[in-house]
């Protein structure tokens, strides 16, 4: 099937080795996850001087921990000596510093080269350009966003997602969320493709599918259209909604900053290249997704409350339980086509009705990441 005879209703989706070839994954590792901003992790995941978190972007293992002034530094995981990757494990804290278990080079938090076997025997060895190597730090929403380029794109890039959903920056400084707190994390083991992930997030045409709670406490999301088509739109809570949660009961503190105009509203945003955040009166929903391999993806997903919610020990189970389903039911989606994405008859891909066309933006962002240009 070609992209000039379907009918107007339908639009071409990408091929079906898009989702598939570990050799277009690997250019989407370089050209896209290693070459844009990318989220990391939650700052207060780094509460204290010496806490760090290892996180993998694209190919490369990140070292990304808070300094004695407080700020956040980032660098590869490698001694700059042989090579060896310095920390195994996914979170931890150091008192001063970070000593390579096999030669004893030692950095301390801001990377700087500190100690090592003979090092003052070698004085013409720079403890600063053979120190760990950086990579770029912004913190934005509570989260500590890095890029690998050696010349990093304007942060605006990321925000430009926010405001072309949104209309504005404001809308969504009023959830106040660098200063929420994270009241449950869970973290998903996804086989399948990363962008399925994402395609599935930006539409909702299967809502009335496999969403029925969804579609209970945001009715207009069974008409297939998800709030993310239309600029600045919130889906509204059905009129006896009273909250965000499993069977619409009463939620939880209302966020302060949360205009009128957003009260009893939802909001579904998408940051490329792996972010989605969702926003309610009463908490946000913060998903980061990890692409390990064509066929696997890792998504961590942060339900952020006020501080004094979290805190006091309010039970939070009903909103959290009504974004898990949602999100399994989504995952067990997209677990489901990416075995048909090797099939023959998926070859030239599968196609998207109106409700879906805004997809193939970003369709042709990946393929102009890539520099493949059109392929249907």
């Amino acid at each position: 099937m070609t992209s000039t005879s379907l009918p107007d209703s339908l639009i071409a989706t990408l091929p079906g080795s898009s989702y598939t070839d570990p050799g277009t994954f690997a250019q989407e590792q370089e050209r896209i996850f290693e070459a844009m901003w990318f989220c990391a992790v939650r700052s207060s995941d780094l509460a204290e001087p010496g806490a760090f978190r290892t996180v993998e972007v694209g190919r490369e293992s990140i070292l990304i921990t808070r300094a004695r002034d407080n700020s956040i530094r980032a660098f590869f995981n490698v001694c700059r000596h042989r090579g060896a990757k310095l920390r195994t494990e996914e979170a931890g804290e150091v008192k001063r510093a970070f000593q390579c278990p096999y030669h004893a080079w030692t950095y301390d938090l801001t990377g700087k080269l500190v100690a090592a076997p003979n090092l003052t025997k070698m004085p013409d060895v720079s403890r600063t350009e053979y120190g760990l190597a950086g990579v770029a730090t912004h913190e934005w929403l509570g989260y500590v966003w890095v890029c690998l380029a050696e010349d990093p794109p304007p942060f605006g890039e990321v925000v430009r997602d926010v405001v072309a959903r949104l209309g504005d920056t404001e809308s969504i400084e009023h959830y106040d969320m660098e200063n929420l707190k994270v009241g449950k994390r869970i973290v998903y083991d996804v086989k399948a493709n990363w962008k399925l992930i994402v395609e599935n997030f930006m539409e909702c045409y299967h809502c009335a599918t496999i969403h029925p709670e969804l579609t209970e406490v945001l009715p207009e999301f069974a008409d297939g259209y998800a709030a993310q088509y239309y600029v600045g739109h919130g889906a509204e809570f059905g009129a006896e909604v009273k909250g965000f949660t499993i069977d619409g009961s009463e939620g939880l503190d209302r966020i302060p900053g949360v205009s009128q105009e957003q009260d009893r509203r939802y909001y579904a945003i998408t940051v490329r290249p792996q972010v989605f955040i969702n926003l309610v009166p009463d908490h946000v929903i913060f998903h980061r997704m990890y692409p390990v391999a064509a066929d696997r993806t890792i998504v961590e997903c942060d339900w952020l409350y006020l501080r004094h919610v979290v805190e006091s020990g309010k039970d939070v189970s009903r909103s959290v339980e009504l974004f898990d389903r949602v999100n399994r039911q989504d995952f067990e989606a997209c677990e489901r086509c990416q075995p048909a994405m090797s099939s023959r008859l998926y070859a030239k891909g599968g196609v998207l009705v109106p409700s879906e066309h805004h997809i193939g933006e970003f369709h042709d962002w990946v393929q102009e990441r890539l520099g493949t240009g059109q392929s249907q």
